[in-house]
Parts: C-alpha cells; sequence; structure tokens
C-alpha cells in the first residue's frame, strides 16, 4: 500500500542530531491494508471444509484475526515511517526505534520513532590560522642507525654450539607446560618460538633463561600466563620447561664501498650515505606536512564546535574494536570508553574535511584519479590500465579518491591561512 498525502508527520528534536517523528495514518488506510492482509493469507490457507483461496473473511477472523492484525500494523508503520523520511528529506544514521503505537479497529494507527541523523555542519571559520611547521634536521646518528640497520639485514649468520646467546642472536626455542609435579602436562604439545634476544619477542622471564643456555639445554622456569582477560602480572604463574634447540650469532659485514655496492647501485659509501640521508630527510619532510595539516584541522574544529550523534561514535568504535570473543563484557565496556575520546576527535576532524570538499567542490574528479593511477604506473613501471584494475579488485579505488580529495582540501586550508 502506498501511503498517500493525508499522512500527518510531526518533528521534534530531542537532542542535537536526534530527531522523533509522531506519525498518524488515517484508518481507511489501514484498513485498506488489513484487506490486503486477509486477502493474501487466504490465497495461502488451505482449512478443511474449503476449498484453497476460498475461505471466508469471517473464518479467517475468528481464526487468524491477531495475526492479520499484527502484520497489519507492522506493515503500515515500516511504509508510513519510510514515507515519512523520504517526504522529510531524512537521512537516519541509526536504526529508528518504534514506540507509542497506537491503533484500534476503525481507527486512525500513530506512533512514533526516534533515530539520529548525520550531522550537517555549519563552518564558519576554516582559515586565519597560523601554523608552524616543526621540521628537525636530519643527524649524522640517524644516516648511521639506518645503515647499521642494512647491516644487520645483511648479516651472515653463525652457529653457536658451545656458548650461551646474547642479545641479537637468533635462538629456536620449545617450551612445554609442566603440571604441579613438574612433568609436562597431559594433552599439552611443546609450542617452538623463533626469538631474537633483546628485541622484546618474548617475556622477561624467558629472554633471561636463554641467556643462561647453552644449545640442547633446558631448563624449567615459572612465568606469568599471557592473557588479553586478565592481566600477567595479577595471575598466578605457570611452570614451563624451556629447551633451547638452536642459537645464532649474526656476522655483520664491514662498512665500506663493497658494502655499498653490494646494497645497491652505488660505487662509494659515501653514495650510500648520501642516499640513506636523502631519504630521510623526504620523510621528515612528509612527517612535517602530515603535522601541518593535522594541525590545521584542529585549529578548524576548535573553531566550530559541533556535538556528534552518539550512533554515528558507537559505529566507529563497532569497527575499530573488535575484542575475541568470549572477553569479559565489562572489559569491552571499559576499553569502549578508553578509545571514546579518540574517536569522536578522529569523527570531527573526518567530518570537517568532508564538510570543506562538499562546500568548495573539492572532490576528486575521475581525470585526477586517472592522473594519479598514471602516477602510480609510471611509479612502478607498469600499464595504468593494470593498476586500476588491481586498485579496483583491492577495494582501493575509493581510497585513492579519498586521498585526492584530502590532498586538495589541505591545500585549500592551507591557502587560508599562515604557515611559517
Amino acid at each position: 500500500m502506498a501511503v498517500d498525502s493525508n499522512l500527518k508527520i510531526a518533528i521534534e528534536q530531542p537532542r542535537t542530531w536526534a530527531r522523533r517523528l509522531t506519525i498518524t495514518v488515517p484508518a481507511e488506510h489501514v484498513e485498506h491494508e488489513r484487506r490486503e492482509v486477509a486477502r493474501r493469507l487466504a490465497q495461502r490457507l488451505k482449512l478443511p471444509g474449503f476449498r484453497k483461496g476460498k475461505v471466508p473473511a469471517d473464518v479467517l477472523e475468528r481464526r487468524y484475526g491477531p495475526a492479520i492484525e499484527q502484520e497489519t500494523v507492522e506493515r503500515v508503520v515500516g511504509e508510513a515511517y519510510r514515507e515519512a523520511l523520504r517526504r522529510e528529506g531524512l537521512h537516519p544514521i541509526s536504526q529508528g526505534a518504534v514506540e507509542e503505537v497506537e491503533y484500534r479497529p476503525g481507527t486512525d494507527l500513530t506512533f512514533a520513532v526516534e533515530f539520529e541523523v548525520r550531522p550537517e555542519l555549519n563552518l564558519s571559520r576554516l582559515g586565519g590560522f597560523r601554523v608552524k611547521r616543526e621540521r628537525a634536521p636530519i643527524a649524522d646518528e640517524q644516516v648511521d642507525r639506518v645503515l647499521e640497520r642494512l647491516r644487520e639485514e645483511h648479516a651472515t649468520w653463525r652457529t653457536i654450539e658451545d656458548a650461551t646467546p646474547a642479545s641479537g642472536d637468533f635462538t629456536v626455542v620449545e617450551i612445554s607446560p609442566l603440571d604441579a609435579e613438574g612433568q609436562p602436562r597431559t594433552g599439552a604439545k611443546p609450542r617452538r618460538y623463533q626469538i631474537v634476544l633483546g628485541e622484546g619477542q618474548a617475556i622477561p622471564e624467558i629472554e633471561q633463561l636463554l641467556g643462561q643456555l647453552r644449545p640442547g639445554e633446558e631448563r624449567d622456569t615459572v612465568v606469568p600466563p599471557q592473557t588479553e582477560e586478565q592481566p600477567p602480572r595479577e595471575s598466578r604463574e605457570e611452570p614451563v620447561r624451556v629447551r633451547l634447540l638452536e642459537a645464532k650469532h649474526p656476522e655483520l659485514p664491514p662498512l665500506d664501498d663493497d658494502f655499498a655496492r653490494g646494497v645497491g647501485e652505488f660505487d662509494t659509501l659515501d653514495a650510500l650515505r648520501a642516499r640513506v640521508r636523502a631519504d630521510l630527510e623526504r620523510e621528515a619532510d612528509g612527517e612535517a606536512e602530515r603535522q601541518v595539516r593535522h594541525r590545521l584541522v584542529d585549529l578548524v574544529v576548535e573553531a566550530n564546535p559541533f556535538e556528534l550523534p552518539d550512533a554515528m561514535v558507537n559505529q566507529y568504535l563497532d569497527r575499530v574494536l573488535r575484542p575475541r570473543e568470549g572477553v569479559d563484557p565489562e572489559r569491552v565496556a571499559e576499553m569502549r570508553q578508553v578509545a571514546r575520546p579518540g574517536a569522536e576527535h578522529a569523527l570531527r576532524r573526518m567530518l570537517v574535511i568532508e564538510r570543506v570538499a562538499e562546500l568548495e567542490g573539492l572532490r576528486a574528479t575521475e581525470e585526477e584519479v586517472d592522473t594519479r593511477i598514471a602516477e602510480l604506473a609510471g611509479r612502478h613501471g607498469r600499464a595504468a590500465a593494470d593498476v586500476r584494475a588491481h586498485l579496483q579488485k583491492a577495494g582501493r579505488l575509493e581510497a585513492l579518491r579519498e586521498e585526492i580529495t584530502e590532498d586538495k582540501v589541505f591545500d585549500y586550508l592551507k591557502g587560508l591561512s599562515t604557515i611559517e
């Protein structure tokens, strides 16, 4: 049934982005829908003594009257709600909560429904800010650290046979749970791990013990269980047997011209240093730009405060917080409470960027998307059509559009303020 223009709609605003509709459907529309529900039911029914589809109306009412009325009310409420949203131009971001349904046969049907809508931002100030671009110079120590990582990546590994491993050594470890008598726990299989000492890959108790074992040796100890539901130090300790199966020590190549030639197209170590420094400079410039952008949007948010719908914040938290099944609900609630301020901050920034793009016509065009794809293709030596197909298949094409839009928004905002 199509709800006609006689539908009555009253709108209230209990909260900033909440809307409450009180909707009245004329009795004749409700009765028409009730007859349709009864007719469709009669066509499906086959009762003893009656041909299929020929059940008299009075028999239907006696046997199925309450069910017919319930389905009628559900259909009328759903259709009237959708029509009210269309007529008023409302776009809920939360499920409408229907309440206060009032109906008696022969009378108008009235109900209320409450939901939240997407914020409509009124951005009165977008510029006139002063933002300092902070970009520290690249120190020699930073270049040295990168070169040291490159040496570690090109290290050769010497097997340790009759010595204990030290920080930086690679180990293969087998850990077996023990019972109260110090015997391997029934049904519990030993687990094997690969651990580089000194990098925080294992808990301190295990790392300390490994530094005391030679390959082939084992020792029993106790460790705190690692669980998400209970802080380790508040749990009882568990006995385990730790066996060091293998250990290797990295031997780093000398930092010279031969090393530089081995890691890339560099004739000398100085050329490699220059490339490392240039890469670090580029990264520092990028980080400085990100900080300027971040600060600009924060200033716009601060200059144009607005409330967020609870439904929008909750939906965001649902996406970013996905606790494992079985986690204590109170713990989940605490996690959501802690994460809520960050979620609200991220949403405000996102809404401001979207609103500026809308107001100033800064959304990415297809030509700009094509240009960006061509740039990516040239950078990776691939055909533009192949890059587009890959982005489409990976679901990244829309993210690329958003990236271009954000770049345009930030360029626009920077033009309205002073970047020092």
